[in-house]
């Protein structure tokens, strides 16, 4: 497994690459946001951890140009604990999210996790036949290959959007909370803003419903949360 460490301050860049080293990762680092998109473009790499704070392209931007050619999991690290800030970075394309300082055990566990549902794709390879492809409407999901379409058309999902949408499409009809959803998808332990829902579903309706505004298949129960409107 590689992974891109990318912060200006190097010497949270040695201790990060030191223990992922210990851990048998391969790590690679950088200290801007511009050498983190360079690196991210070519390196094929299967997790990146960028500081928000950055010299020339802060990491936010650089979040947002990687998601523009890739899919990899993306940590962001950042000295700052405000609830926008995190918000700020799953919008601009984050998977998780760690405010320093952090205890390295988690950063590890963290990783762990995400790389765990980027690989299924990967592990599983193609599918012989359809029996884990779901289908509700324009939508079209296949949990093997963590693959997503709308309306025919592939669309590319983070790994906690296709989460997401698989727990919903899994489920048709069941609402599920704000909270519910923290504590399913992101886990328990995850202590973010449950705005976090809100900004992943939007997400989702701008990639899978041919009319975001007005959703035909991921709707919102008023007062309530979420749910997937099954076939009529």
């Amino acid at each position: 497994m590689r992974i891109l460490v990318v912060d200006d301050e190097k010497l949270l860049v040695k201790g990060i690459k030191f223990n992922l080293e210990n851990e048998g990762y391969q790590v690679d680092v950088g200290y801007d946001g511009i050498e983190a998109v360079e690196k991210a473009r070519v390196g094929n790499y299967d997790l990146i951890i960028l500081d928000l704070m950055m010299p020339r392209l802060d990491g936010l931007n650089a979040c947002m140009q990687i998601r523009a050619f890739s899919t990899v999991p993306i940590v962001m690290l950042t000295a700052k604990s405000e609830d926008t800030d995190k918000l700020l970075g799953f919008e601009y394309g984050a998977d998780d999210y760690i405010t320093k300082p952090f205890n390295v055990l988690e950063l590890k566990a963290r990783i762990r996790a995400l790389l765990r549902r980027s690989n299924l794709q990967s592990n599983a390879g193609p599918a012989e036949d359809n029996s884990a492809a779901i289908a509700i409407g324009h939508i079209v999901i296949d949990s093997l290959r963590r693959h997503a379409e709308q309306s025919g058309v592939a669309v590319e999902l983070t790994a906690k959007e296709f989460d997401l949408i698989e727990l919903l499409m899994k489920n048709p009809g069941r609402v599920y909370s704000r909270e519910n959803l923290l504590d399913i998808v992101w886990g328990y332990d995850y202590h973010g803003d449950i705005r976090t829902v809100d900004v992943h579903i939007r997400r989702l309706r701008e990639k899978l419903e041919p009319d975001p505004a007005n959703p035909a298949r991921i709707m919102t129960k008023w007062g309530v949360g979420y749910y997937l409107k099954a076939e009529t």
